[in-house]
C-alpha cells in the first residue's frame, strides 16, 4: 500500500478532553502522523479500535492490497472494531491527529441517547442508538498510551471528503447533528471571508453547543431535539439568501432524506448542488451490511 492515497498508521492516545457533556476529544499521536494528509473540511478516516482486554487492534497484514478481504475473514469478536470518523484537526508538525467522539447511551446525559452511539444500531460515523457502542465505550475509557490504528490519507487531494462547492456558488447551506459536528466545524473553518452561509445543527442538549469559528458570513441556528422544530421544519420556515446555493447535509439518514427532498423538490435546488450523507441509520452499524455508500443511497 506504499503508493496508495490512504495508508495505515499505528497511533496512541496522547490526551483526552471532554468538550461538552456528550462530546469527547481524543488527541492521537505517533512518529508517522506527520506523513498524514487532510483536505480539511469533512475529511474522513477509518479508526480500528481494540476490544476490551486487547492492547491494540487485531488486523491482518495491512500492506496487502486485499487487506479488507482479509479483515472481513477475521473473527468479528477478535478483529479491530472499524468505525469512520471525521478529522477535527490534523496538526502535522506537532504529530497530532484530533478526533471528536459523540458520546451517547450509558453514562450519557439525559435525553442524549439516539444520536450517535449504540450497539443495536450504530452509525457510519461512529456509534448511534440507545446503548453505548464500542467506539463510545472506547472513547470514554481512553487514556494516554492506548493504541489504535488509523487508515488515513497521505495525499491532500483524496476521495475521503465530500464538501466540494462548484465555481459560481453564491452561498452555502450546512446542516447536521452531533455526528456531523466535527465536519461542520471543519467546513466553516475552510470557507472564504464573507461567504453567506446558513447553518442548522441539531443536538440533544443545549450544553452540547460549541463555538464554531469561521471567516464566512455565517448564521448558525442550534436546534434541540424534542423541543425545537426539526431541521427540515426550521429550514422550511427560513428565508434563504438569493443566488446559486450549495448545500451539504449529514446525519441520520431519514432526516437527511427528508431535507434533501425539501431542498430539491420545494426549494428548487439543483440536485447536483446538494451533497447529502447518511452518516448513520437506526438499526444499522458499520459491522452490518450497511456501508457508507448504502447510507448515502438510503438518504
Amino acid at each position: 500500500m506504499t503508493d496508495a492515497p490512504f495508508q495505515f498508521f499505528d497511533v496512541e492516545v496522547l490526551r483526552t478532553e471532554r468538550l461538552t457533556p456528550a462530546v469527547a476529544r481524543v488527541v492521537l499521536g505517533g512518529a508517522s502522523v506527520s506523513r498524514m494528509a487532510s483536505a480539511g473540511r469533512d475529511q474522513r478516516v477509518k479508526l480500528f479500535l481494540p476490544h476490551p482486554g486487547q492492547r491494540e487492534p487485531v488486523l491482518p497484514d495491512t500492506e496487502r492490497a486485499d487487506w479488507y478481504d482479509a479483515y472481513r475473514e477475521l473473527d468479528p469478536a477478535v478483529r479491530g472494531v472499524m468505525r469512520t470518523y471525521t478529522v477535527r484537526e490534523l496538526r502535522g508538525e506537532a504529530g497530532e491527529l484530533v478526533i471528536d467522539f459523540a458520546l451517547h447511551g450509558d453514562e450519557a446525559p439525559a435525553g442524549a441517547a439516539g444520536a450517535t452511539a449504540h450497539d443495536t444500531g450504530a452509525d457510519v460515523h461512529g456509534d448511534a442508538g440507545t446503548a453505548s457502542g464500542p467506539a463510545t465505550r472506547w472513547a470514554r475509557a481512553a487514556g494516554p498510551g492506548d493504541r489504535i490504528s488509523v487508515l488515513a490519507p497521505v495525499q491532500e487531494e483524496n476521495g475521503g471528503y465530500d464538501f466540494r462547492p462548484p465555481e459560481g456558488t453564491d452561498w452555502v447551506l450546512l446542516t447536521g447533528d452531533e455526528s456531523a459536528l466535527p465536519a461542520v466545524a471543519g467546513i466553516l473553518e475552510s470557507l472564504p471571508p464573507g461567504l453567506p452561509t446558513r447553518v442548522w445543527i441539531e443536538v440533544h442538549d443545549p450544553a452540547d453547543r460549541q463555538d464554531l469559528p469561521t471567516k464566512a458570513d455565517a448564521e448558525i441556528v442550534w436546534l434541540v431535539h424534542g423541543t425545537s422544530p426539526t431541521t427540515t421544519e426550521a429550514i422550511r420556515a427560513a428565508e434563504l439568501p438569493a443566488g446559486t446555493p450549495y448545500a451539504w447535509t449529514a446525519g441520520e439518514a431519514a432526516t437527511v432524506k427528508a431535507l434533501r427532498r425539501h431542498l430539491v423538490g420545494e426549494r428548487g435546488f439543483d440536485r447536483r448542488a446538494v451533497k447529502f450523507s447518511g452518516y448513520w441509520r437506526r438499526g444499522a452499524s458499520e459491522d452490518s451490511p450497511m456501508s457508507a455508500a448504502d447510507a448515502e443511497e438510503e438518504a
